[in-house]
């Protein structure tokens, strides 16, 4: 039977054990398939275990298992990580010894399962690998390579918003002489905003990862220090910086001018004014970032992704063109903002409108 099949075999039943909460069942899946030798520790992690966990997310975002149980699934799915890397005959470098390296995510950032996925199958290939988890902050990150001087710094990050934090660290680190090798879904299709901001390298997964280190990284000379502006030009109008910095009076007046237009959000319990503010500041964010980087992608694939959430838990996703709407009414003295609030308002209406959504209402910005 060939690895593939075989890797999909022990996937659907790690699956199984981790939605079911059975955290030995689990390691045992593993254990077993290593100890039989049907498929080799990379691809457990890889292409059992990085399924599994892809698979909660998508499942999650359907609505067909709840936040606990996402948790839950993810923290089980770390403990086989870990149950893995610790294995009595595994040791610290399986293969021939390579170098030291940091592997961490962007500060915020908690989102840490794929950069341990990466320090994994780097310690297979036979580096040490320093593994700093979740939102490390850039000074503390700077701080360890004045004290380790690894070869790379390997940089993850899953959500877009933490871009900016992330274009921090890259350059705090390459002023320190360490290149930096980016990756995780908040970088972009083929790793547009890793280039964008600067990083030395980018890899789509862990085997790209270990690859690139492979061919080893260009180191960055401290000398040739430079400003944010430097990389993104377009930061110069300002538009970034004044949308971020009033993000909570935004979400306050957005909020306020829901309700007049909708005044039924009056009665909104607490918990669910809560919920509405959480999803104004999630879309501010995401427009800021897009701001950040120029790209209107960013924004609109944010919306149209809530969307499919909302839908998913019978809340009408159209309404998020109320919620552009009265942003921009609070927004109309930037035109670059102005431009991208239009967008995304267009591409919800689209979706609604398609025929796999059915006909909507007539809203605009």
């Amino acid at each position: 039977m060939s690895v593939p099949i075989q890797a999909g075999r022990i996937a659907d039943r790690l699956w199984q054990a981790v939605v079911d909460g059975d955290e030995y069942s689990a390691v045992g899946i593993v254990h077993g398939a290593l100890a039989e030798g049907v498929v080799d520790e990379e691809t457990l992690l890889l292409d059992v275990i990085a399924r599994v966990q892809e698979k909660v997310g998508t499942e999650w975002a359907a609505n067909r298992i709840s936040v606990a149980q996402e948790h839950a699934a993810t923290a089980i799915n770390e403990r086989v990580v870990a149950a893995l890397a610790h294995r009595q005959d595994g040791g610290p470098y399986p293969g021939a010894y390579r170098g030291r390296v940091t592997v961490g995510c962007v500060d915020g950032e908690w989102h840490a399962f794929p950069a341990r996925l990466v320090a994994e199958i780097l310690r297979l290939r036979g580096w040490q690998v320093d593994y700093l988890g979740a939102q490390t902050p850039t000074p503390h990150l700077v701080a360890h390579l004045h004290r380790t001087n690894p070869r790379a710094v390997l940089l993850s990050g899953s959500i877009p918003t933490h871009l900016p934090t992330a274009h921090a660290a890259i350059t705090a680190c390459q002023a320190v002489g360490v290149p930096v090798l980016a990756g995780g879904r908040a970088f972009g299709p083929q790793g547009r905003y890793a280039f964008a901001l600067g990083a030395d390298r980018w890899a789509a997964d862990a085997r790209g990862a270990a690859a690139a280190m492979e061919a080893d990284l260009p180191h960055p000379d401290p000398a040739a220090a430079r400003q944010i502006v430097d990389d993104l030009p377009h930061l110069a109008d300002q538009e970034y910086t004044m949308v971020a910095q009033s993000r909570g009076t935004l979400v306050k007046q957005t909020l306020l001018d829901l309700e007049d237009r909708f005044p039924a959000l009056r009665a909104y319990s607490d918990e669910q004014r809560e919920r509405t503010a959480e999803d104004i500041a999630h879309i501010v964010d995401f427009l800021a970032t897009a701001l950040y980087v120029d790209d209107i992608e960013v924004f609109t694939g944010f919306l149209l992704w809530t969307a499919e959430i909302l839908e998913a838990r019978s809340v009408p996703a159209i309404s998020l063109v109320s919620g552009l709407d009265a942003l921009s009414d609070r927004l109309r003295d930037f035109p670059r903002t102005m431009k991208m609030l239009r967008e995304g308002a267009t591409a919800l209406l689209e979706r609604a409108h398609s025929p796999a959504h059915g006909p909507g209402p007539d809203l605009h910005v």
